[in-house]
């Protein structure tokens, strides 16, 4: 894999870290009809910060340079809340963001999640939209998922499948009191009245046992209409990663193959399906530091990596993670992650991702094209 004509620069940067602490993360870009790109992220005084919001900002070269646009929304007035969330763009031209409006009004000197349970804080699902381009926004829409008493990961943009669907990949999570009651599995939320409701869901990995997370999910569609889904899995039992495990349906989501290893050790991992049909993954590397990238394909069937290489932090100390038993604490100490790819007008992927550099946390890009 060759990535040629590499560039990169800043989406978000506070400017002024010697006066109050603004930290940006998770972002996502979509590329708008007008050939604008609108980025999406979080910005709060820390990672698990109860002040985190979500973000915007607009560019009109192509990713060099951002402007600022604001707030996606105002604070909630009865409750202590933050907010995390990802944009995507349907054929029509819609903006949607899928959105996870955490309630902190018990917890305020908490994080997101409970360290002895590894629990999460109670949370509801929401959707927004603009018919726009993302100048002006709709109310937020609240999300009845079709899995009751269930906490849920945020942690994919919405998928818009061709036949109309669309799939929201996600995780379920404990409660604050650590209750699970559907176990340990991906799955994905589907409306198929383009996000009116949503009272269908795809099981997509789990493990008989009940003793494997699969987190940061992800899937893409193949022209042909199969199905990809790719996850970040954590045994509880020996309280170790896994590489990142795969999952394919033929049938449009009703069932799923048992899910298998692609040999990547790595986290936050995101998949891109290219032209050609192989696909370019980005992730946070495990038994490497940095942000890398991997093109693989399929093979007789079977996932099969070409090669990767790093794209950021690979010689130095921001690059790392943390791999202690406790995954509560591993979170709260996270210095890099959530990589999104987009594609630009003319061709080039532009891949976002927040990272510590000089003690603040930034939206950093690359963009290039692959030889």
């Amino acid at each position: 894999m060759r990535l040629n004509n590499l560039e990169t620069g800043i989406l978000f940067k506070n400017d002024k870290p010697h006066v109050k602490s603004i930290h940006a993360y998770f972002p996502s870009v979509v590329v708008l009809p007008d050939g604008a790109l609108l980025g999406m992220y979080m910005l709060g005084e820390a990672f698990e910060a109860t002040n985190a919001q979500v973000h915007l900002s607009r560019s009109y070269d192509q990713g060099r340079t951002w402007k600022y646009q604001g707030r996606l929304c105002p604070d909630t007035t009865d409750r202590i809340t933050s907010m995390f969330g990802r944009v995507a763009i349907n054929d029509d031209g819609e903006l949607i963001a899928n959105l996870i409006r955490f309630d902190r009004t018990d917890y305020p000197d908490q994080g997101l999640s409970n360290p002895e349970t590894l629990g999460m804080v109670p949370a509801d699902l929401l959707l927004m939209r603009s018919s726009n381009y993302g100048e002006t926004w709709d109310n937020p829409e609240k999300v009845k998922p079709p899995l009751a008493n269930s906490e849920f990961e945020m942690c994919s943009p919405i998928t818009f499948l061709k036949d109309g669907r669309w799939v929201w990949p996600t995780s379920l999570w404990r409660d604050w009191e650590g209750n699970l009651p559907h176990g340990n599995r991906m799955v994905a939320l589907v409306s198929q009245d383009r996000g009116v409701n949503w009272q269908h869901y795809f099981d997509v990995m789990h493990h008989e046992r009940n003793h494997q997370t699969f987190w940061e999910s992800k899937i893409v569609e193949f022209p042909d209409g199969r199905l990809l889904a790719i996850a970040w899995c954590y045994d509880e039992e020996s309280k170790s990663n896994l590489p990142n495990q795969y999952s394919l349906s033929d049938d449009g989501g009703a069932t799923w193959s048992a899910p298998s290893s692609t040999e990547i050790c790595g986290q936050t991992l995101t998949p891109y399906l290219l032209d050609d049909g192989k696909i370019l993954n980005i992730y946070r590397r495990l038994d490497q530091p940095g942000l890398w990238a991997c093109m693989s394909r399929f093979k007789e069937g079977r996932w099969e990596n070409l090669d990767q290489q790093p794209l950021w932090g690979n010689n130095s100390q921001e690059g790392k993670t943390a791999t202690g038993e406790n995954m509560s604490e591993n979170f709260a100490v996270l210095k890099f992650g959530a990589p999104h790819i987009t594609r630009l007008p003319d061709g080039d992927l532009f891949v976002t991702f927040w990272c510590y550099e000089q003690c603040v946390s930034v939206i950093r890009w690359f963009r290039f094209s692959i030889g």
